[in-house]
């Protein structure tokens, strides 16, 4: 005879909001979820754990008598409007734990052999002059406008400043799909990015489900939290001119690596057309989007003719992506897979497994790969013999 258990119904609620159900998925995950919530009949114990692991959950915490409150384990940045982001998703915690099992690992690894910290992490402060602060991150990656000249795309400016910025001592993991479950993809809408700082192994997350444009920002705003030496969950807004202190200041670091003010003054002709912004934009490498802001910051116009040709322009390019999204095709597991885990760290992961100094199994766990197959193909992809 089957087991049936008590689950309090707002428990139950609260593990679909978690997962981000919507009514369809919820109707197809879990068709007797009405019925459990009524009181009409409970779930079997066998019916309560596959529906912990489809709403990844754990099936513990399903036994409480109310929901638990969970909290985001490093600095909350983000808002919406004037106020803080309630109730973090499941995707969102279990990126995080995963990277900061990651660092964790890499802390060690550093320490083993002897890496030495990284000078910057932890130099600026919010009272920090951010065109100054800017400088030096554009110096150090040599990322200066002119250095970009022979990149050919958003996409080509990604990676070079993904490698360039690993090159440096950050770690950097861009996915928009939490490990590599393709069922569970990430939101733009809910983060798009965070900073570990750490003087060893800091380590910046970029939310690979974003456009690339703006992974870009949030790429440089998340370098500017590791030169701050503070963790930080971030929305990166880059059109946001209210808010936390350090998440406004890591902004004007961000626009002014991309795109110095200066520079744009010099460059721009005097009107705000497609035409206008696209040649400006092949200039830097960088977004339509974030010379519109660089052209307010440099006030050629008012807050609401930015807001308004803001909008125009987040139109345009969103049209322009869909059309793109759906001629495309699906990707290479073993080319995004470096770029999911940070090229630098499944090097050091694959080479120190190699040698001794980490079980395969942990291996395994750290790379999301399964079969030793997979961790002999990634290891060829990024060159470890």
């Amino acid at each position: 005879m089957s087991v049936r258990v008590r689950v309090e119904p707002e428990v139950l609620l609260w593990a679909v909001e978690r997962a981000g159900w919507s009514e369809d998925v919820i109707a197809r995950r879990a068709p007797r979820l009405e019925q459990w919530l009524a009181g009409g009949t409970r779930p079997t114990l066998k019916q309560l754990e596959k529906f912990a692991h489809a709403t990844h959950t754990p099936v513990g915490l399903l036994f409480l008598s109310e929901p638990p409150t969970e909290e985001v384990p490093i600095p909350d940045m983000r808002t919406m409007g004037n106020h803080a982001v309630e109730r973090p998703s499941a995707d969102l915690l279990d990126t995080i734990y995963a990277c900061q099992s990651r660092q964790e690992w890499y802390e060690e690894y550093a320490a083993t052999n002897g890496l030495p910290e990284v000078d910057f992490a932890g130099t600026a402060t919010t009272s920090s002059d951010p065109a100054g602060v800017a400088s030096e991150i554009r110096r150090r990656l040599n990322f200066e406008v002119t250095d970009r000249a022979p990149f050919s795309s958003w996409e080509d400016t990604l990676r070079q400043l993904i490698d360039r910025i690993e090159s440096i001592g950050v770690l950097v993991m861009v996915n928009g799909i939490v490990g590599s479950d393709t069922h569970r993809r990430l939101k733009p809408e809910e983060f798009r990015g965070f900073a570990l700082a750490d003087r060893t192994a800091p380590l910046i997350f970029v939310n690979g489900a974003d456009t690339k444009a703006a992974q870009i920002f949030t790429m440089a705003h998340e370098l500017a939290h590791i030169w701050l030496g503070e963790s930080a969950l971030s929305d990166a807004a880059m059109a946001r001119v209210t808010g936390n202190e350090a998440e406004l200041w890591c902004n004007r670091v961000a626009a002014e690596v991309l795109v110095p003010l200066g520079a744009i003054r010099s460059e721009y002709r005097g009107e705000a057309s497609v035409a206008e912004l696209e040649r400006l934009a092949r200039i830097y490498r960088i977004s339509t989007l974030v010379v519109l802001k660089r052209l307010y910051d440099a006030r050629y116009f008012n807050w609401d003719e930015f807001t308004q040709l803001y909008a125009v322009e987040h139109q345009r390019i969103a049209e322009i992506l869909r059309s793109r999204r759906r001629a495309a095709s699906g990707g290479n597991y073993y080319y995004t897979q470096p770029i999911r885990l940070s090229r630098k760290f499944a090097r050091a992961v694959i080479s120190d497994t190699f040698e001794g100094g980490t079980a395969f199994r942990d291996a395994y766990r750290l790379l999301g790969t399964k079969k030793h197959e997979t961790f002999e193909n990634l290891a060829s992809e990024i060159g470890v013999a």
